[in-house]
């Protein structure tokens, strides 16, 4: 009954992500959508050798460039060297942030000139699938640039790309891996600037008794789960800080709130993100950052495929609004918590879990 998206393979560790030490299968790899007009790329990224190709769709075999500009064997064909889809011009750092742009409905029609860039940068981990993704279409349909990280579901990361447009990339990560979320973050940097929001999205999940746990089990819960977060939170704060102004938001779950039973592990591990929630958001509000932490209950997304109809069923009738939840419809707290208007919500926890849990 868990709302996460996840990815489960490891990246190795190490303390720099060097480009003579990284296994080809691993190193942090990005790609975006393309389009015709190259002359932004000066904003963030060295102006390209030549002129990209047309777009196309992401079917077609593309060339991946990693954080180390080094061409990933995994995708043959070649790309221009230059390909990343900077956002739109960042207003000046005087701590003055433009107003956020109207939300332009979620409609399967919806065309690109119907979103109108608004200077910001959104990163979201875990925007491959479920709620990550209905995050990443949301925010880019309100115009922010928005940067998602996936670890292994490639062909999920390239389709939302695909279907999104402009101002949008993915890069692979393992947000367990300190070497890795830096690099990552490089990436999007040299793309987007500083990520204006940060959405903490990324988890695993497990049922399992508490005594047939293993401490391998517990870590790597542990590790994806809480100590993702820590490594993105950490490594986004100085540009945050500097500009005095910021929005992180976590993605816990109802059972970091309540505790569930044969998830022992991810219980822990979502409750410790509600704790760095809470503190964080004391730390950091006289810089102007706030942080807040969304609590789903039972969202349909790809982890209920192993549940039955009639399982469904049953967790619907268990909930006092008579259904499950829809990824978008955490997608809606998020963007709001990421506006202006919310400046004074700090520290808090919102369920979005039909009532199933007050």
């Amino acid at each position: 009954m868990k709302d996460d998206d996840f990815e489960l393979s490891l990246f190795p560790e190490e303390s720099e992500p060097d480009e003579d030490t990284l296994p080809e299968k691993e190193k942090p790899a990005a790609f975006d959508w393309q389009r015709d007009d190259p002359e932004d790329f000066s904003h963030h990224a060295p102006a390209p050798q030549k002129q990209p190709a047309p777009p196309q769709d992401f079917a077609q075999p593309l060339f991946v460039q990693d954080t180390f500009g080094r061409q990933d064997e995994a995708v043959p064909a070649p790309r221009p060297e230059s390909f990343a889809q900077p956002a739109a011009p960042r207003p000046a750092e005087n701590n003055v942030r433009p107003a956020p742009a109207a939300a332009v409905p979620q409609e399967k029609s919806a065309q690109p000139h119907t979103r109108t860039p608004n200077g910001r940068t959104v990163l979201i981990s875990g925007g491959d699938r479920g709620i990550g993704a209905a995050a990443a279409r949301l925010f880019w349909q309100q115009g922010y640039a928005t940067a998602i990280l996936y670890h292994q579901d490639e062909g999920a990361a390239r389709n939302l790309i695909n279907a999104l447009g402009r101002d949008c990339m993915a890069v692979r990560c393992d947000v367990a891996d300190r070497a890795a979320c830096e690099a990552a973050l490089r990436v999007v940097v040299r793309t987007f600037g500083d990520p204006d929001v940060l959405i903490c999205n990324a988890g695993i999940a497990q049922q399992k008794l508490f005594t047939d746990i293993t401490e391998e089990e517990w870590q790597r819960m542990l590790a994806v789960d809480l100590t993702g977060a820590f490594h993105l939170c950490q490594l986004v704060l100085p540009g945050m800080i500097r500009r005095k102004h910021g929005r992180i938001l976590n993605v816990s779950s109802m059972w970091g709130q309540a505790g569930g039973s044969c998830e022992v592990h991810y219980s822990a591990a979502k409750a410790g993100l509600i704790g760095l929630t809470k503190a964080l958001a004391k730390e950091e509000g006289p810089s102007g950052i706030t942080v807040n932490c969304v609590a789903p209950g039972v969202i349909e997304t790809d982890m209920m495929n192993a549940f039955s109809v009639n399982d469904k069923k049953a967790l619907a009738e268990e909930t006092p609004v008579g259904r499950l939840g829809e990824a978008a419809e955490v997608a809606r707290v998020l963007a709001f918590l990421a506006e202006e208007d919310a400046g004074y919500i700090t520290g808090q926890v919102f369920g979005v879990n039909g009532g199933l849990v007050i």
